[in-house]
């Protein structure tokens, strides 16, 4: 069978990522300045589906490595409710591959209109989104074809990322720059134990800080190809009551990189192993690793705030590979579009 036009674009991440390094710096540097002249009271996001993933990954790293608040836009307070809050030294910030949702596209206009710096970042640099706000990122990720976005995914990560690091201040460094060598490991990487997933009729995804981005990345990513039901909890939050669903061959899949993070997704692997579940890792760490029916070692170990990057990989190869395991296209999910309008 050829190969879908999903892994095809999942293959194409380290060079969009090298893109972005060479070519997106700029724009990024030129941004952040004018939003430190505009002063930074605070950030609100705005996005749909994997974009919304990419938008809880920059929550983290502009309340994390910032210091500022961040908060997740809900559309409909603009569109259905008509909200007319303050929006002064408040950056508002629209992320969508298409540059083309309503929803968020009135969200940005709106605040601009409330007095809110606005930002967005799409893959058209001639879409609506991109016309409607002060600054602009363009992801330079080539044409998506499959519905399920993949690079287009690491590459908002890897901008959001970098403009937190230009309002630091900083320049990239030489992990950033390594990052399209190293995702070209993670491509040559596999996972071990997977062919017993095709059987899955529901999953639970669990990490915790920037990489709970990750497992609702990897929720939408089953749901949307495979037709899993599945959702992603924080290992906190999984404590807190939906771990009693979890028993003997329940399926969870776990990401868990190296930081301040991994003590406690190590101690939730050892609770799981406990109660008889079905175990997915995705992990830098040989013992983890171990204790897993399914793996996919990830080759390097980089700061937390950074692995979101690589860690977004794998799970989209397990969503490509457990939907062509189940005889499904993986590149044409049924009742979906690349661009899908709500308001």
């Amino acid at each position: 069978m050829a190969d879908s036009k999903m892994y095809a674009e999942i293959r194409e991440q380290p060079e969009t990522l090298e893109r972005i390094l060479n070519e997106g710096w700029a724009e990024v540097l030129s941004a952040s300045r004018a939003l430190r002249e505009d002063g930074l009271r605070s950030v609100m996001i705005a996005a749909r589906g994997t974009s919304d993933n990419a938008a809880l990954y920059a929550k983290y790293l502009f309340e994390v490595l910032l210091g500022v608040p961040t908060a997740l836009a809900s559309p409909s307070a603009f569109t259905l409710y008509e909200s007319r809050m303050n929006l002064e030294e408040v950056l508002v910030m629209g992320i969508s591959q298409s540059g083309e949702s309503q929803d968020v596209l009135e969200t940005v206009r709106r605040s601009r209109e409330l007095g809110a710096t606005t930002l967005t970042v799409t893959n058209n640099e001639g879409s609506s989104m991109a016309e409607a706000a002060q600054h602009h990122f363009f992801l330079r990720a080539g044409k998506e074809e499959s519905v399920a976005a993949t690079k287009t995914y690491t590459a908002e990560l890897l901008v959001l990322y970098l403009l937190v690091s230009a309002l630091k201040g900083e320049s990239p460094g030489d992990e950033v720059r390594r990052l399209p060598e190293l995702s070209q490991a993670v491509l040559e990487a596999e996972w071990e134990g997977t062919e017993r997933y095709r059987y899955a009729e529901y999953m639970v995804m669990t990490s915790r800080g920037y990489n709970l981005a990750t497992a609702e990345e990897a929720a939408l990513k089953l749901m949307e190809t495979t037709y899993v039901v599945a959702q992603a909890f924080s290992e906190a939050d999984l404590r807190h009551g939906p771990i009693a669903m979890i028993g003997r061959d329940f399926p969870v899949l776990g990401i868990a990189p190296f930081g301040k993070m991994q003590p406690g997704m190590r101690s939730l692997v050892e609770d799981l192993r406990d109660r008889g579940a079905e175990l997915l890792l995705v992990s830098d760490d040989e013992d983890m690793l171990k204790k897993a029916s399914a793996t996919f070692p990830v080759p390097s170990s980089l700061p937390e705030e950074l692995s979101p990057i690589l860690y977004a990989i794998p799970i989209q190869l397990l969503a490509e590979t457990l939907a062509r395991l189940k005889g499904l296209n993986p590149d044409t999910p049924q009742g979906l579009s690349k661009v899908t309008e709500t308001w």
